[in-house]
């Protein structure tokens, strides 16, 4: 797999089972790009939903992809401390037009003192019946929940303290 160069625009595209595009972000720098993982960040951009409404993000954001876990993490850069929004999906692709996985519904939101909330789960029940996952899809993203609540837990990864600062860093050099 080929990954975008540091300091590249791109966009990232989440899709659902049934191959429909669900939601496009417009431009986000790349900071890391390898094979394994992908880190980007982007402030106030347009997204696009599948449903045609556009919105615009309200702070900077620092955004996580992995090629081995089945969730992707966004540090949002708030007033009031570091909130984070992980969608449960498959492992990311980049084809060279975009930063690409599908969205199983399931998120989680941690909030600044690390205690969380997992959303969404009738969503997902929804949308497993009218799209027919396969059954090992709940069992592979029941895992990656228990996986994610640990990476909080134990403040690794995108959680680890300093990790979203180093990269805004970055991310403001490069803007």
């Amino acid at each position: 797999m080929n990954f975008p160069a540091v300091g590249s625009n791109i966009e990232v595209q989440s899709y659902k089972h049934n191959g429909t595009l669900h939601r496009v972000w417009e431009e986000t720098i790349i900071l890391k790009g390898t094979s394994h993982e992908i880190i980007g960040g982007n402030d106030r951009i347009i997204v696009h939903e599948s449903d045609g409404r556009s919105w615009r993000t309200r702070e900077p954001a620092i955004c996580y992809f992995s090629a081995h876990h089945w969730f992707n993490v966004i540090g949002m850069i708030r007033d009031d401390g570091m909130y984070y929004y992980c969608n449960l999906g498959t492992p990311f692709t980049y084809d060279g037009e975009a930063v690409k996985y599908i969205d199983y519904d399931l998120d989680i939101k941690v909030f600044p003192d690390m205690t969380f909330k997992l959303l969404d789960e009738d969503e997902f029940k929804l949308h497993e019946r009218q799209m027919n996952y396969p059954p090992e899809i709940e069992s592979i993203l029941h895992r990656a929940v228990d996986e994610l609540i640990s990476w909080v837990g134990q403040q690794k990864g995108p959680f680890e303290p300093g990790f979203i600062e180093y990269w805004y860093e970055r991310f403001l050099y490069h803007r």
